[in-house]
């Protein structure tokens, strides 16, 4: 997507939809999927949603990836004993879902394998289904996570960060 066109769309885009595509009980309802899940496996999922970027931002060249890694510092999703932090990015503006794994969680589990999840859930919000994409993206990476990263008795399993999704 071109400077041009990015700029439109994070200036006049749908980015104002935002509380109505994911309200407060599609919110819960992945705060429990997040925190259900990570009982099977040592991941710690966040999911955030920013409805779109300043233009100046844009401007600048700042793209969905690099706000991505700056929303998994801003919200300390490194900040786990086994560096297996995963955030869910999803800017609404431009369309975009990135996901972001701490060191611990990519050093098993390939870029390809979230790309993959990352399409799946962009299919869904494209069609208009942004509760199916959010619930199928969660579930897709705790599958991917207990396989990769399974629980067990070594280092216990605590619930390390906030499950609730955050709208930026």
């Amino acid at each position: 997507m071109g400077l041009f066109r990015r700029l439109r769309a994070n200036l006049f885009g749908s980015w104002f939809q935002l509380r109505r595509r994911f309200p407060a009980a599609l919110l819960d309802e992945m705060a429990a999927a997040i925190a259900a899940g990570e009982a099977t496996h040592l991941g710690e999922i966040r999911f955030a949603v920013e409805s779109r970027l300043a233009p100046l931002d844009v401007l600048a060249g700042l793209d969905a990836a690099t706000r991505a890694r700056q929303v998994f510092a801003q919200l300390r999703v490194w900040d786990t004993e086994l560096n297996s932090g995963v955030l869910f990015y999803v800017l609404m503006a431009e369309h975009r879902i990135e996901i972001v794994a701490d060191r611990g969680i990519a050093a098993k589990v390939s870029a390809g394998e979230w790309d993959a999840i990352c399409a799946r859930i962009r299919h869904c919000y494209a069609a208009g289904s942004w509760r199916e994409g959010s619930l199928e993206g969660i579930a897709s990476a705790h599958a991917l996570l207990a396989r990769h990263f399974p629980a067990g008795d070594d280092h216990g399993n605590p619930d390390e960060l906030p499950d609730r999704p955050v709208l930026l």
